[in-house]
Protein backbone atom coordinates (compact mmCIF):
# COMPACT_ATOMS: atom_id res chain seq x y z
CA UNK A 1 0.00 0.00 0.00
CA UNK A 2 2.72 2.50 0.98
CA UNK A 3 5.28 1.33 -1.58
CA UNK A 4 3.50 -0.12 -4.61
CA UNK A 5 0.84 2.60 -4.92
CA UNK A 6 3.18 5.64 -5.02
CA UNK A 7 5.95 3.86 -6.97
CA UNK A 8 3.82 2.10 -9.60
CA UNK A 9 0.11 2.96 -9.58
CA UNK A 10 0.63 6.71 -9.14
CA UNK A 11 3.07 6.69 -12.05
CA UNK A 12 0.70 4.85 -14.39
CA UNK A 13 2.49 1.48 -14.27
CA UNK A 14 -0.77 -0.46 -13.99
CA UNK A 15 0.51 -3.87 -15.12
CA UNK A 16 3.49 -3.81 -12.78
CA UNK A 17 1.28 -2.69 -9.91
CA UNK A 18 -1.25 -5.48 -10.53
CA UNK A 19 1.44 -8.16 -10.88
CA UNK A 20 3.33 -7.09 -7.74
CA UNK A 21 0.09 -6.73 -5.77
CA UNK A 22 -0.97 -10.29 -6.63
CA UNK A 23 2.54 -11.49 -5.79
CA UNK A 24 2.19 -9.76 -2.41
CA UNK A 25 -1.21 -11.37 -1.79
CA UNK A 26 0.17 -14.85 -2.58
CA UNK A 27 3.17 -14.20 -0.33
CA UNK A 28 0.88 -13.06 2.48
CA UNK A 29 -1.26 -16.18 2.01
CA UNK A 30 1.79 -18.47 2.27
CA UNK A 31 2.97 -16.68 5.42
CA UNK A 32 -0.52 -17.05 6.94
CA UNK A 33 -0.56 -20.77 6.09
CA UNK A 34 2.82 -21.20 7.71
CA UNK A 35 1.61 -19.50 10.86
CA UNK A 36 -1.54 -21.64 10.93
CA UNK A 37 0.36 -24.91 10.63
CA UNK A 38 2.95 -23.88 13.22
CA UNK A 39 0.16 -22.98 15.66
CA UNK A 40 -1.72 -26.24 15.15
CA UNK A 41 1.53 -28.22 15.31
CA UNK A 42 2.42 -26.60 18.63
CA UNK A 43 -1.00 -27.67 19.98
CA UNK A 44 -0.64 -31.18 18.58
CA UNK A 45 -3.85 -30.71 16.61
CA UNK A 46 -4.87 -31.08 13.04
CA UNK A 47 -5.89 -27.85 11.29
CA UNK A 48 -9.33 -29.28 10.51
CA UNK A 49 -9.94 -30.14 14.16
CA UNK A 50 -8.62 -26.82 15.51
CA UNK A 51 -10.70 -24.57 13.29
CA UNK A 52 -13.71 -26.85 12.62
CA UNK A 53 -13.44 -26.24 8.87
CA UNK A 54 -12.77 -29.76 7.79
CA UNK A 55 -9.89 -28.58 5.62
CA UNK A 56 -7.28 -31.27 5.29
CA UNK A 57 -4.90 -30.22 2.49
CA UNK A 58 -2.55 -27.28 1.97
CA UNK A 59 -4.15 -26.35 -1.35
CA UNK A 60 -7.61 -26.37 0.20
CA UNK A 61 -6.40 -24.13 3.04
CA UNK A 62 -4.79 -21.80 0.48
CA UNK A 63 -7.84 -21.54 -1.79
CA UNK A 64 -10.59 -21.38 0.80
CA UNK A 65 -8.95 -19.56 3.70
CA UNK A 66 -5.53 -17.91 3.37
CA UNK A 67 -5.80 -16.47 -0.16
CA UNK A 68 -9.37 -15.05 0.11
CA UNK A 69 -8.64 -13.42 3.46
CA UNK A 70 -5.35 -11.95 2.17
CA UNK A 71 -6.99 -10.70 -1.02
CA UNK A 72 -9.92 -9.08 0.84
CA UNK A 73 -7.66 -7.37 3.36
CA UNK A 74 -5.38 -6.12 0.57
CA UNK A 75 -8.37 -4.84 -1.41
CA UNK A 76 -9.76 -3.04 1.64
CA UNK A 77 -6.38 -1.53 2.45
CA UNK A 78 -5.83 -0.33 -1.12
CA UNK A 79 -9.34 1.15 -1.23
CA UNK A 80 -8.80 3.10 1.99
CA UNK A 81 -5.38 4.32 0.84
CA UNK A 82 -6.67 5.41 -2.58
CA UNK A 83 -9.58 7.23 -0.92
CA UNK A 84 -7.18 9.06 1.39
CA UNK A 85 -4.94 9.93 -1.56
CA UNK A 86 -7.93 11.22 -3.53
CA UNK A 87 -9.13 13.39 -0.64
CA UNK A 88 -5.62 14.77 -0.13
CA UNK A 89 -5.17 15.49 -3.85
CA UNK A 90 -8.62 17.09 -3.98
CA UNK A 91 -7.78 19.38 -1.05
CA UNK A 92 -4.49 20.36 -2.68
CA UNK A 93 -6.28 21.06 -5.97
CA UNK A 94 -8.88 23.22 -4.22
CA UNK A 95 -6.10 25.10 -2.44
CA UNK A 96 -4.25 25.66 -5.72
CA UNK A 97 -7.43 26.85 -7.43
CA UNK A 98 -8.19 29.19 -4.52
CA UNK A 99 -4.65 30.62 -4.61
CA UNK A 100 -4.87 30.97 -8.40
CA UNK A 101 -8.23 32.73 -8.09
CA UNK A 102 -6.88 35.14 -5.47
CA UNK A 103 -3.81 35.86 -7.58
CA UNK A 104 -5.92 36.48 -10.69
CA UNK A 105 -8.27 38.81 -8.81
CA UNK A 106 -5.34 40.76 -7.39
CA UNK A 107 -3.83 41.01 -10.86
CA UNK A 108 -7.10 42.24 -12.37
CA UNK A 109 -7.52 44.81 -9.63
CA UNK A 110 -3.91 45.98 -9.98
CA UNK A 111 -4.62 46.57 -13.69
CA UNK A 112 -7.87 48.39 -13.09
CA UNK A 113 -6.72 50.81 -10.39
CA UNK A 114 -4.04 52.55 -12.53
CA UNK A 115 -6.51 52.60 -15.41
CA UNK A 116 -9.05 54.45 -13.29
CA UNK A 117 -6.42 56.85 -11.91
CA UNK A 118 -5.18 57.72 -15.39
CA UNK A 119 -8.74 58.52 -16.48
CA UNK A 120 -9.34 60.79 -13.50
CA UNK A 121 -6.01 62.60 -13.85
CA UNK A 122 -6.79 63.12 -17.52
CA UNK A 123 -10.15 64.69 -16.57
CA UNK A 124 -8.44 67.19 -14.26
CA UNK A 125 -5.81 67.89 -16.89
CA UNK A 126 -8.55 68.84 -19.35
CA UNK A 127 -10.09 71.21 -16.79
CA UNK A 128 -6.85 73.07 -16.04
CA UNK A 129 -6.99 74.91 -19.38
CA UNK A 130 -10.76 75.38 -19.25
CA UNK A 131 -11.39 76.64 -15.74
CA UNK A 132 -8.84 76.76 -12.93
CA UNK A 133 -11.57 77.03 -10.28
CA UNK A 134 -13.28 73.92 -11.57
CA UNK A 135 -9.91 72.20 -11.73
CA UNK A 136 -9.43 72.98 -8.02
CA UNK A 137 -12.85 71.54 -7.17
CA UNK A 138 -12.07 68.51 -9.29
CA UNK A 139 -8.79 68.03 -7.45
CA UNK A 140 -10.70 68.03 -4.15
CA UNK A 141 -13.09 65.40 -5.49
CA UNK A 142 -10.15 63.42 -6.82
CA UNK A 143 -8.51 63.40 -3.37
CA UNK A 144 -11.68 61.85 -1.94
CA UNK A 145 -11.70 59.21 -4.67
CA UNK A 146 -8.03 58.47 -4.11
CA UNK A 147 -8.53 58.17 -0.35
CA UNK A 148 -11.33 55.69 -0.96
CA UNK A 149 -9.26 53.69 -3.39
CA UNK A 150 -6.14 53.55 -1.24
CA UNK A 151 -7.58 53.08 2.23
CA UNK A 152 -11.20 51.95 2.14
CA UNK A 153 -11.46 49.27 -0.54
CA UNK A 154 -8.60 46.90 0.17
CA UNK A 155 -11.03 44.23 1.36
CA UNK A 156 -12.58 41.70 -1.04
CA UNK A 157 -16.03 43.04 -0.13
CA UNK A 158 -17.07 46.53 1.02
CA UNK A 159 -20.33 48.10 2.13
CA UNK A 160 -22.66 48.85 -0.76
CA UNK A 161 -23.26 52.32 0.67
CA UNK A 162 -19.55 53.14 0.35
CA UNK A 163 -19.41 51.97 -3.26
CA UNK A 164 -22.42 54.10 -4.18
CA UNK A 165 -20.90 57.16 -2.47
CA UNK A 166 -17.78 56.57 -4.52
CA UNK A 167 -19.88 56.48 -7.71
CA UNK A 168 -21.57 59.72 -6.65
CA UNK A 169 -18.20 61.42 -6.13
CA UNK A 170 -17.02 60.24 -9.52
CA UNK A 171 -20.15 61.64 -11.20
CA UNK A 172 -19.61 64.97 -9.45
CA UNK A 173 -16.14 65.05 -10.96
CA UNK A 174 -17.50 64.27 -14.42
CA UNK A 175 -20.14 67.01 -14.10
CA UNK A 176 -17.38 69.50 -13.31
CA UNK A 177 -15.42 68.30 -16.29
CA UNK A 178 -18.22 68.43 -18.88
CA UNK A 179 -20.19 71.33 -17.35
CA UNK A 180 -23.37 71.75 -19.45
CA UNK A 181 -22.19 69.65 -22.38
CA UNK A 182 -23.48 66.40 -20.86
CA UNK A 183 -26.82 65.68 -19.24
CA UNK A 184 -26.14 63.24 -16.40
CA UNK A 185 -29.18 61.61 -14.81
CA UNK A 186 -28.79 59.16 -11.94
CA UNK A 187 -31.14 57.48 -9.49
CA UNK A 188 -29.78 55.96 -6.29
CA UNK A 189 -31.77 53.63 -4.03
CA UNK A 190 -32.12 54.16 -0.30
CA UNK A 191 -29.40 51.91 1.10
CA UNK A 192 -28.76 53.79 4.32
CA UNK A 193 -29.87 50.77 6.37
CA UNK A 194 -28.52 48.15 4.00
CA UNK A 195 -25.91 45.70 5.24
CA UNK A 196 -25.16 44.21 1.83
CA UNK A 197 -21.59 44.18 0.57
CA UNK A 198 -20.18 44.22 -2.95
CA UNK A 199 -16.80 43.76 -4.62
CA UNK A 200 -15.10 47.18 -4.89
CA UNK A 201 -14.90 48.84 -8.34
CA UNK A 202 -17.15 46.21 -9.90
CA UNK A 203 -19.44 48.92 -11.37
CA UNK A 204 -16.94 51.65 -12.21
CA UNK A 205 -15.66 50.33 -15.57
CA UNK A 206 -19.21 50.46 -16.97
CA UNK A 207 -19.65 54.03 -15.71
CA UNK A 208 -16.27 55.13 -17.07
CA UNK A 209 -17.07 53.51 -20.38
CA UNK A 210 -20.30 55.54 -20.67
CA UNK A 211 -18.29 58.75 -20.90
CA UNK A 212 -16.10 57.52 -23.76
CA UNK A 213 -18.70 57.05 -26.47
CA UNK A 214 -19.76 60.62 -27.11
CA UNK A 215 -18.24 63.86 -28.39
CA UNK A 216 -19.98 66.51 -26.25
CA UNK A 217 -20.84 69.86 -27.81
CA UNK A 218 -23.10 72.83 -27.01
CA UNK A 219 -25.18 72.27 -30.15
CA UNK A 220 -26.05 68.71 -29.26
CA UNK A 221 -25.45 67.82 -25.59
CA UNK A 222 -24.74 64.19 -24.87
CA UNK A 223 -26.43 62.26 -22.09
CA UNK A 224 -25.76 59.53 -19.56
CA UNK A 225 -28.63 57.88 -17.71
CA UNK A 226 -28.08 55.38 -14.90
CA UNK A 227 -30.14 53.81 -12.15
CA UNK A 228 -29.59 51.51 -9.20
CA UNK A 229 -32.24 49.31 -7.66
CA UNK A 230 -31.93 46.99 -4.67
CA UNK A 231 -34.63 44.34 -4.36
CA UNK A 232 -33.87 42.12 -1.36
CA UNK A 233 -30.42 40.73 -2.22
CA UNK A 234 -30.43 41.53 -5.95
CA UNK A 235 -28.76 44.73 -7.09
CA UNK A 236 -29.86 45.92 -10.54
CA UNK A 237 -27.59 48.44 -12.23
CA UNK A 238 -28.61 49.97 -15.56
CA UNK A 239 -26.66 52.56 -17.49
CA UNK A 240 -27.12 53.95 -20.99
CA UNK A 241 -25.45 56.76 -22.87
CA UNK A 242 -25.55 58.54 -26.18
CA UNK A 243 -22.96 57.99 -28.88
CA UNK A 244 -21.52 60.41 -31.37
CA UNK A 245 -22.63 59.98 -34.95
CA UNK A 246 -19.12 59.04 -36.05
CA UNK A 247 -18.67 56.66 -33.15
CA UNK A 248 -15.70 58.56 -31.72
CA UNK A 249 -14.99 58.67 -28.03
CA UNK A 250 -13.02 61.01 -25.86
CA UNK A 251 -9.22 60.67 -26.02
CA UNK A 252 -8.06 59.01 -22.85
CA UNK A 253 -4.55 58.52 -21.50
CA UNK A 254 -5.80 55.43 -19.70
CA UNK A 255 -7.58 53.83 -22.63
CA UNK A 256 -6.05 50.40 -23.17
CA UNK A 257 -8.49 49.02 -25.71
CA UNK A 258 -11.34 48.21 -23.36
CA UNK A 259 -9.12 46.84 -20.60
CA UNK A 260 -11.55 47.97 -17.90
CA UNK A 261 -14.58 46.22 -19.40
CA UNK A 262 -12.67 43.00 -20.05
CA UNK A 263 -11.37 43.00 -16.50
CA UNK A 264 -14.75 43.62 -14.90
CA UNK A 265 -16.35 40.84 -16.96
CA UNK A 266 -13.65 38.47 -15.77
CA UNK A 267 -14.04 39.65 -12.18
CA UNK A 268 -17.79 39.05 -12.36
CA UNK A 269 -17.16 35.49 -13.55
CA UNK A 270 -14.73 34.88 -10.69
CA UNK A 271 -16.53 36.68 -7.87
CA UNK A 272 -20.17 36.00 -8.77
CA UNK A 273 -20.26 32.70 -10.66
CA UNK A 274 -23.85 31.78 -11.52
CA UNK A 275 -24.94 34.81 -9.50
CA UNK A 276 -25.01 37.61 -12.05
CA UNK A 277 -26.62 38.59 -15.34
CA UNK A 278 -24.88 40.94 -17.76
CA UNK A 279 -26.49 42.29 -20.93
CA UNK A 280 -24.69 44.74 -23.24
CA UNK A 281 -26.49 46.44 -26.13
CA UNK A 282 -24.47 48.48 -28.62
CA UNK A 283 -26.72 50.45 -31.00
CA UNK A 284 -25.83 53.09 -33.58
CA UNK A 285 -26.67 56.07 -31.34
CA UNK A 286 -26.63 54.59 -27.83
CA UNK A 287 -24.88 52.11 -25.61
CA UNK A 288 -26.59 50.26 -22.77
CA UNK A 289 -25.49 47.94 -19.96
CA UNK A 290 -27.79 46.00 -17.66
CA UNK A 291 -26.20 44.20 -14.73
CA UNK A 292 -27.88 42.19 -11.99
CA UNK A 293 -25.88 40.81 -9.08
CA UNK A 294 -27.17 38.57 -6.34
CA UNK A 295 -25.24 39.92 -3.37
CA UNK A 296 -25.88 36.68 -1.49
CA UNK A 297 -24.08 34.87 -4.30
CA UNK A 298 -27.04 32.52 -4.84
CA UNK A 299 -27.49 30.61 -8.11
CA UNK A 300 -28.70 33.16 -10.63
CA UNK A 301 -28.65 32.53 -14.36
CA UNK A 302 -25.58 34.07 -15.95
CA UNK A 303 -25.82 35.44 -19.47
CA UNK A 304 -23.66 37.75 -21.49
CA UNK A 305 -25.29 38.93 -24.68
CA UNK A 306 -24.39 41.61 -27.14
CA UNK A 307 -26.85 42.94 -29.70
CA UNK A 308 -25.78 45.37 -32.39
Amino acid sequence: IYYLIPKYLARGKIFSFFFLTMFTVVAMSLIIMGGIYLATEALNMRYADAFKYGLDSAMTVFKKDAFPSSLSSMTLGISIKLAKNWLSANRKQEQLEREKLESELKFLKSQFNPHFLFNTINSIFVLIDKNSKLAGESLSQFSQLLRYQLYECNEPQIQLTKELRFVESFLTLEKLRYDSYVDIRVRFPDVSNSQWTIAPFILMPFIENAFKHFQPSKDKPSWVDMSFDLNESVLTFEISNSKSALGHHQPDVGDYGGLGLKNVQRRLELLYPNAHELEISDAADSYKVLLRINLENLPVKTSISKAV
